[in-house]
């Protein structure tokens, strides 16, 4: 897109309802093989083979060449409300270019990408609640006058980034009659400052990580926030949701890199005067806007920590004999005080998805690749069925790089694990962009799966994943599906007290009506057995509306009335009324 060219959320490099890029894309060939189209991934172009016979075993369902169902030509949406005295007044303060009521981009603003309950409701059914209008804040100043004027007016504000939430906190609440107005905050998409002495950047809330981090790169730095999601998500979203990233072991999650926000509430203005190294001034309320989920205003910027980019990086594998060694190993690797920027431990399941992605190796290096594969099983004793493996991504200076690689060879060792080498451990890395778009192509074949991630002690998890597979079974049975239920487990980031269990559920819902719902049923019940064996609501997604009803088992009444206090203040007449988390009117 042309730097002179406004952005709009519907454009001609996106797909909008669907993920990612329009040049990138799963498609099905005559053999049954898959190619991944574009050129922005190593695994464009290449033709994967192995794919659809996975699907097939694991789910036990037949791979159609042809979609099962069709995507819906003409997308469902309803006539737009008005406030006529609240439009009149926005068209006299600002240029027609900053907002539009057309269908496609309020309906592309009315859900985030939680796949069953929203994206496969556009494509295939129709969601049930839209927003009215769509506004592209450009400026702070321009946020504060649209927030004023929908206090006014009595209109109904919902702060819009990247629209890659997966909790349903970008649906307009059923609940909401007022006129309802996306605030998208992605033309607010400036690295304002690089203070290179202090290793801080102050940056507009609507950038991307990707826009953010080529910026930073080209002056020599980086913020290393790298969620799943970088590519299309936002600073202002990341701090919103409370979010994650791949490289947290060397760069800390989001609270560990902001300095400072700024927040435009309907009572004014929140931040700190200026950013702190680190400070004792009572309570601070930045940290209250972490989580806050859009419920309280708009985040319009924010002061990140950055560091010098890495004089190295190298990538790294280990396979382990099962589940429980790999997870022994984890544990170990986080006391020895020297984690990889990023290390994921992935079960047997996930390891055989992942190598359904990559092409059949011909050749000298199939030779190779199926030599490895000999030593490995007949040679080492490692069973096909049960080896697990843990990937990483080592960054730092060359010293740092050496010893934290003979660090996972010596614990590899004692946990009787293989060094697999560089090439498996980049693989696995740069793959975890590519899955997302896995989803729309099984959603042609009434496949329909979602990513569920928790945090977990260390003691808990494997009662978390053993519990939920159980139920997943149970429940696959109780609803009577065809074939058979996916369920695969990694562990992608660790801690002192625990780990980020990210868990991923597919299943087939041939002849079954309104499959999306009957999902979304089945995820609730496991989120609830997450809970009851130990996890958490969420380590990185957030709350939303789609699990809101487990908070009151997760704070005491008296955190509840706290937040809706906090709420009362801000927000005194809910113009910000997208209605997460606990928070109400």
């Amino acid at each position: 897109m042309s730097e002179n060219k406004k952005f709009f959320g519907v454009n001609s490099e996106n797909w909008g309802h669907k993920w990612g890029y329009r040049d990138s894309n799963f498609i099905v060939n005559d053999d049954k093989s898959v190619t991944f189209t574009g050129n922005r991934y190593p695994v464009c172009g290449k033709k994967l083979t192995k794919f659809i016979p996975f699907v097939e075993e694991a789910l036990g369902v037949e791979f159609d060449i042809k979609p099962k169902v069709q995507e819906l030509e003409r997308k469902y949406i309803e006539q737009y409300n008005t406030n006529n005295d609240f439009i009149d007044e926005l068209k006299s303060l600002f240029e027609e270019d900053r907002y539009t009521f057309t269908d496609n981009e309020r309906l592309l603003h009315s859900h985030g990408q939680h796949s069953t309950d929203e994206v496969y409701k556009v494509l295939y059914n129709k969601l049930k609640n839209f927003t009215d209008l769509v506004f592209y804040v450009e400026d702070e100043e321009e946020a504060i006058q649209l927030i004023d004027l929908a206090k006014k007016h009595n209109v109904c504000l919902i702060p819009y980034g990247g629209g890659t939430n997966v909790t349903n906190a970008l649906r307009v609440p059923e609940e909401e009659k007022r006129m309802i107005v996306s605030v998208d905050t992605r033309r607010m998409n400036k690295i304002e400052s690089i203070d290179k002495k202090n290793l801080m950047a102050s940056v507009q809330a609507g950038i991307t990580g990707k826009k953010l981090e080529e910026g930073l790169n080209k002056a020599g730095f980086t913020a290393g926030h790298e969620p799943d999601s970088y590519e299309f998500s936002t600073v202002g979203g990341w701090i919103s949701t409370n979010a994650a990233g791949m490289k947290k072991h060397k760069y800390g999650n989001i609270e560990d890199i902001v300095q400072n926000i700024t927040m435009i509430t309907p009572s004014g203005v929140i931040n700190q005067i200026k950013p702190l190294t680190r400070a004792s001034i009572g309570i601070k309320t930045q940290n209250i806007l972490f989580g806050s989920e859009g419920n309280l205003g708009l985040i319009t910027k924010a002061t990140l920590k950055i560091h010098p980019l890495p004089k190295k990086s190298a990538y790294e594998s280990i396979i382990f004999h099962d589940w429980e060694k790999g997870v022994s190993f984890m544990q170990d690797l986080f006391q020895s005080n020297m984690v990889p920027a990023s290390a994921r431990l992935a079960d047997n399941l996930q390891i055989r998805f992942g190598s359904a992605l990559k092409e059949e190796k011909e050749g000298f290096s199939g030779t190779l690749d199926k030599l490895q594969k000999y030593f490995i099983f007949n040679i080492k004793g490692f069973d096909p069925e049960k080896f697990t493996a843990a990937t990483f991504k080592v960054e730092g200076s060359d010293l740092e790089v050496k010893h934290q690689l003979e660090n996972l060879k010596s614990l590899a060792k004692k946990h009787k694990g293989f060094i697999a080498g560089e090439s498996t451990g980049k693989s696995g890395y740069l793959a975890t962009m590519v899955i997302a778009y896995i989803r729309e192509l099984i959603f042609t074949q009434n496949i329909l799966g979602e990513t569920m991630e928790t945090s977990v002690p260390w003691s808990n998890i494997n009662q978390v994943k053993s519990e939920a597979y159980k139920l997943l079974i149970k429940l696959h049975k109780n609803y009577n599906l065809p074939g058979k239920p996916f369920f695969t487990s990694r562990i992608s980031k660790i801690y002192h007290t625990g780990v980020c269990m990210y868990n991923t559920i597919a299943m087939c819902f041939d002849g079954v009506e309104n499959p999306e719902d009957v999902f979304t049923e089945i995820e609730y019940a496991l989120r609830e057995n997450f809970i009851k064996n130990g996890g958490s609501i969420s380590h990185h997604h957030g709350v939303g509306k789609l699990r809101k009803d487990f908070m009151v088992k997760t704070i005491s009444k008296g955190s509840i009335s706290m937040i809706q206090g906090i709420k009362k203040a801000q927000d005194p007449d809910n113009i910000f009324g997208v209605n997460n988390n606990i928070v109400k009117k």
